[in-house]
């Protein structure tokens, strides 16, 4: 598999988290560190992006969750790196009232075409938005949605371990040709 870079969103991920657990499960995964997880900064997550990404001796995968996703439009509508493909889990709906006040700062998020292959993630019963919104970012962001029924916010919470199932969505996405 080509590297794996693993972007959290707000907060970071705990070690309950299949973002955490997926660290440990391929060893070509790097998790993007934000200098600050808690007061997310629209400029320095997507510079430490772009940074992670320069760094990869070949285009990497992206497995991004929540303000991760938002992070990864944000890089696409300004870069021009290659990227091999991108598993984005659970974009948040930053208009939702529930989104923390800290991540609105986000907003708007691009919603043209992205540059590389990628399959949206989403819940039915997400609490930073609804499946319609989701769709709709997938369909912008030029996605294959992938509905994984009432799993929340797709998180710790959500139970999901080492999420065998979205294991072989980003290998889906690893091999060459349509996603």
């Amino acid at each position: 598999m080509p590297p794996l870079l693993i972007l959290p969103g707000y907060g970071n991920s705990g070690p309950q988290h299949w973002q955490s657990q997926w660290e440990r499960v391929f060893p070509e995964a790097r998790r993007v560190q934000q200098r600050d997880w808690e007061q997310p900064s629209l400029e320095a997550w997507v510079a430490a992006l772009d940074a992670a990404i320069a760094a990869c001796a070949e285009p990497p995968m992206l497995a991004a969750h929540s303000l991760g996703v938002s992070t990864v439009a944000h890089w696409a509508a300004r870069h021009v790196r290659p990227v091999r493909g991108a598993l984005l889990v659970a974009p948040p709906d930053l208009a939702q009232p529930n989104v923390p006040e800290v991540c609105r700062a986000f907003a708007p998020v691009p919603r043209q075409r992205l540059p590389f292959r990628s399959i949206l993630v989403a819940s039915r019963d997400d609490p930073y938005a609804s499946f319609e919104s989701s769709e709709g970012m997938a369909r912008d962001w030029g996605c294959r949605l992938e509905d994984v029924g009432r799993t929340g916010h797709i998180n710790s919470d959500s139970g999901l371990g080492e999420w065998p199932a979205g294991q072989a969505l980003l290998r889906e996405l690893s091999q060459p040709g349509p996603a």
